[in-house]
C-alpha cells in the first residue's frame, strides 16, 4: 500500500490529516516548516509566511518560552520542528536542553538572507501574490 499521494485534495478527517504530515516526502514537509513574517517584513516582501531555516531572528508565540527572542539553531525536517537557542531547559545534570517547538508558534522578525537564492525565491513568491 502506498503511503502518500500527491493527488490527495483533502479530507476533514483529522486521522487523514496527520497520516498525510506524517508521510508527507520531505520536499513538501520543508514547506510545512515555515512561520508567519514579522509586520515589517510582510509589508517588504508581500507574503505572509515563510519557510524557516538556520540562523533566522523568531519570536516564540506561545508556550512556555513565549516573548523569548533567538536564533533559529536547527530546523527539524521529518519531524516538523525547530529549536531556538533562547528556548533552552535545565536538566538534573545542570546541561542547557533545546525544547523543539512547532513552528505555528513563531513569528519570524529577522530573515537569513546568506543564500542569495532564497532571498530571489522570496522576492518571486511575493509578486506571484
Amino acid at each position: 500500500m502506498k503511503d502518500f499521494s500527491k493527488h490527495w485534495n483533502g479530507s476533514k478527517s483529522p486521522r487523514k490529516q496527520r497520516k498525510y504530515r506524517a508521510n508527507a516526502p520531505l520536499n513538501l514537509k520543508h514547506r510545512m516548516v515555515s512561520a508567519h513574517l514579522s509586520k515589517e517584513l510582510r509589508q517588504q516582501y508581500h507574503t505572509r509566511s515563510f519557510p524557516i531555516r538556520k540562523g533566522d531572528t523568531v519570536l516564540v508565540m506561545r508556550g512556555k518560552f513565549k516573548g523569548s527572542e533567538g536564533k533559529v539553531e536547527k530546523v527539524y525536517t521529518k519531524q516538523l520542528r525547530v529549536t531556538v537557542d533562547s528556548a533552552k531547559i535545565t536538566s538534573k545534570k545542570g546541561t542547557k536542553i533545546p525544547i523543539k517547538i512547532r513552528p505555528s508558534a513563531l513569528l519570524i522578525k529577522e530573515l537569513n538572507l546568506s543564500d542569495k537564492l532564497r532571498e530571489k525565491s522570496l522576492v518571486k513568491y511575493g509578486k506571484a501574490r
